[in-house]
């Protein structure tokens, strides 16, 4: 927290959350030893047998203890490849610059 991290993009996870598509970029840090042999989920899938099932529970269920529902997840509960990742990377910082820099109007008040 509170650190600026370099990573590998891996995987892309669609969760619903309070009815809202929620992005989450399943990463690695560039400088964790993995990261030579792990490009994409099927390559977590291989080397890391268990840890995407651990990663969709952690998210569906994070805040639970709150009392709120389970969250949810589009594309059948599957997390998408790197490519789709870099997609979903790219259109979302579209939508960043175009709030920043005033092209579209911050009329929701977005913290930027």
């Amino acid at each position: 927290m509170g650190s600026v991290t370099p990573v590998k993009a891996l995987g892309a996870l669609a969760m619903i959350d309070d009815g809202e598509l929620d992005w989450k970029i399943i990463c690695i840090a560039a400088s964790d030893p993995m990261a030579a042999k792990i490009n994409d989920v099927e390559d977590v899938k291989r080397e890391m047998p268990g840890e995407l099932r651990k990663i969709l529970e952690w998210f569906r269920d994070y805040k639970t203890p709150d009392g709120k529902p389970e969250n949810r997840f589009g594309y059948n509960n599957k997390i998408q490849n790197a490519a789709f990742a870099a997609e979903v990377i790219e259109e979302t910082h579209g939508y960043w610059k175009a709030l920043k820099s005033g092209a579209r109007v911050n009329d929701e008040e977005y913290a930027l």
